[in-house]
């Protein structure tokens, strides 16, 4: 049986005092909201925080979804706080209705019993992964440990200076489609950072939030005009981590796509915006021309690699395959 290391736990009641706790704590404190990944990294020795810093009673990040009018510093965007459970997010009726892509996000991710525990904030931090990181120590010592974690090569391209970790959030590539902003708060104030800025290539540093800022809220862009779609593949139907994710938006001019973003998730360290494949449906009807000429723009810079789930070449061609999934499941929406 694994076991949690010994480690200090402390929950503040407001977003001030777990700021103060984490820079009291320093660089050996962690966050954590649900605890689904923090934890379950912790018994395997991934993170070995000396300090955990709950997130849980800070009322601030269990707001209910709103409007709020525009004022300069929302924009009239859709608020979600970070703390709202996956379930809530899946099941919102109004996230149902206006942002479906979102809910469809959170209704994929694991089990019902980890999504009433999983945070949005904390999907969206999700650690990365990788066949050969995400393993017991001793699995990890066997073999000689990883740059990730206590050692110094890659195994998945070990000539390569860099980890290839992947990005396996579901919620990630949505957000980036959907040109969400994430409201930051730290020791130095606030601030809002575009979802497509919020990560890195780079399976080690891979979130452009500093270690003592906490995400507090995700800003939905208006419905106006805008679709959005989102596609998963995994092994297993009933739960597991993607392989390869596929986020769609597009935004309609009358019959014709005015704007698109296509993004793939978990081929990557960070989501994988393709503008190549999106500006190939622009001023289209998407058609089955211009579908087809999206997925083959979209196919040509997924690489999966050895460190997750199938074969690398199989994987790369479901990008085609779900890219025009998701595309035809948006025209079928507009008739």
């Amino acid at each position: 049986m694994l076991r949690l290391p010994s480690f200090t736990y402390l929950e503040p009641r407001t977003l001030k005092r777990a700021i103060q706790m984490k820079t009291n704590a320093g660089p050996d404190a962690m966050y954590v909201a649900g605890g689904t990944d923090l934890y379950p990294n912790m018994k395997r020795r991934h993170q070995e925080p000396r300090t955990v810093i709950s997130l849980t009673g800070i009322k601030a990040l269990r707001k209910r979804p709103t409007d709020r009018r525009t004022d300069g510093h929302t924009d009239g965007r859709f608020v979600l706080t970070a703390g709202l459970t996956l379930t809530e997010i899946a099941g919102h009726r109004r996230i149902r209705r206006d942002y479906r892509a979102v809910a469809r996000g959170a209704e994929l991710i694991s089990t019902p019993l980890l999504r009433n525990m999983g945070t949005l904030g904390g999907n969206l931090c999700l650690d990365t992964r990788c066949n050969y990181y995400n393993q017991t120590y001793e699995w990890r010592k066997a073999i000689d440990f990883c740059m990730k974690k206590d050692g110094a090569i890659c195994w998945v391209a070990p000539s390569s200076p860099r980890c290839w970790a992947v990005q396996s959030s579901d919620l990630a590539p949505v957000m980036v489609a959907l040109d969400a902003q994430f409201l930051l708060v730290g020791p130095k104030g606030e601030r809002v950072v575009p979802a497509g800025r919020f990560y890195h290539n780079d399976g080690i540093d891979y979130l452009t939030k500093h270690a003592d800022e906490i995400l507090t809220e995700v800003r939905l862009p208006r419905p106006n005009g805008w679709d959005a779609t989102y596609w998963k593949l995994r092994r297993r139907g009933s739960f597991d981590f993607p392989v390869l994710g596929v986020a769609v938006w597009v935004r309609w001019d009358g019959t014709e796509i005015a704007e698109a973003r296509i993004v793939l998730g978990a081929v990557a360290s960070h989501p994988q915006l393709v503008p190549s494949a999106a500006e190939v449906i622009i001023g289209s009807k998407l058609d089955e021309e211009a579908v087809l000429a999206a997925a083959n723009a979209a196919f040509k810079p997924s690489k999966p690699m050895d460190n997750t789930d199938f074969g690398l070449a199989w994987r790369k061609e479901m990008t085609r395959t779900y890219v025009k999934g998701a595309l035809a499941e948006l025209r079928a929406r507009r008739r």
